[in-house]
């Protein structure tokens, strides 16, 4: 639809699946939230040192391993049983989060059933606090009640969908504003423009 719509080249951020890539037949960037999320994590939380970088599935093991690199900490991440499809029958931690701080991280929220729960998990095996890191905070349906009723010391979303609205309803929810810093969007728009400009 975009390639018929007339773009020409396509700018997006942190894929679902980076092989959507492949399916243009134009040009597409794909960006990463990665060094805004590490840039937020040790302007923000004092404690990062001792902290765990957990995925509330195992689809997101890769993205925590990257960022726990980063930052030399450990990982976590949150393996979910069903009993039948879209059904959890429970979660299972995999990995240690006592007496640290958890920080969950994940592309993208929408109902947000799976990050509270996910939130509950960490506490009851002795997090001392809990964060959301997501790329794409789509907070649809009861994600806003489920967001004020967790334990959630903050959700943190980057400005790729605005949130002004939501933030008038839950006081969890921060958004990193500056996430595509002026040298980063020259850096990529230099390669596709005439040397001229």
């Amino acid at each position: 639809m975009l390639s018929v719509a007339g773009a020409d080249h396509i700018i997006t951020m942190d894929l679902h699946a980076s092989q959507i890539q492949g399916f243009f037949d134009i040009p597409v960037d794909n960006l990463y939230a990665e060094p805004a999320v590490l840039k937020w994590i040790r302007e923000n939380i004092s404690e990062w040192r001792n902290c765990t970088i957990v995925s509330p599935d195992a689809g997101g093991a890769k993205r925590v391993t990257s960022i726990a690199d980063r930052l030399n900490v450990d990982f976590a991440l949150i393996h979910k049983e069903r009993k039948k499809a879209n059904e959890v029958d429970r979660m299972v931690l995999v990995g240690d989060v006592k007496d640290r701080v958890a920080i969950l991280v994940d592309d993208m929220a929408d109902t947000c059933g799976t990050i509270c729960h996910a939130a509950d998990k960490l506490l009851s095996a002795g997090a001392t606090r809990v964060y959301a890191i997501l790329t794409h905070g789509i907070f649809s349906g009861p994600a806003i009640s489920r967001i004020n009723n967790a334990c959630f010391e903050a959700v943190v979303v980057t400005n790729t969908i605005p949130q002004e609205d939501k933030m008038k309803h839950c006081s969890k929810i921060q958004v990193r504003r500056r996430f595509l810093e002026k040298e980063t969007l020259q850096r990529i728009f230099r390669r596709w423009l005439p040397t001229s400009s």
